[in-house]
């Protein structure tokens, strides 16, 4: 069973995708979340931290509109287009996880949607 999640808290899929999916009512999946303006549509920020804070803004609202909390993510996937951005990106993370925070892995990529600095997208299980 699979349930798709939409929130208008968070910018809209911008290409054939749903923000999230709930899988068996327990597992969320999220597509990776960029630091778009949910009501402009509009990229947020011109350096990596105000871009990170605004992904993990967007992050939080479609985890939210599926009636999940930050807490229940047990894994994020981070994409960074410079890897030497980590600490900034890492510091703002550190303000979305102050306690058991989520496995992690942070890959940098050449390019990302819409010409951002940063995506980030996660897996949360319901208690």
């Amino acid at each position: 069973m699979k349930e798709i999640v939409s929130t208008e808290k968070a910018p809209s899929a911008v290409g054939p995708y749903s923000q999230a999916i709930v899988a068996d009512s327990r597992m969320i999946f999220t597509s990776g979340q960029i630091p778009l303006d949910p009501k402009t549509g509009l990229v947020v920020g011109s350096d990596i931290a105000t871009q990170a804070d605004q992904a993990l803004k967007n992050l939080e609202a479609v985890i939210e509109g599926a009636g999940f909390n930050m807490k229940d993510i047990v894994k994020t996937t981070v994409f960074i287009n410079d890897m030497a951005q980590f600490a900034a990106v890492n510091e703002v993370y550190a303000k979305f996880f102050t306690t058991e925070a989520p496995a992690r892995s942070c890959v940098e990529v050449s390019k990302l949607p819409k010409g951002c600095m940063v995506e980030i997208e996660a897996i949360a299980v319901r208690p």
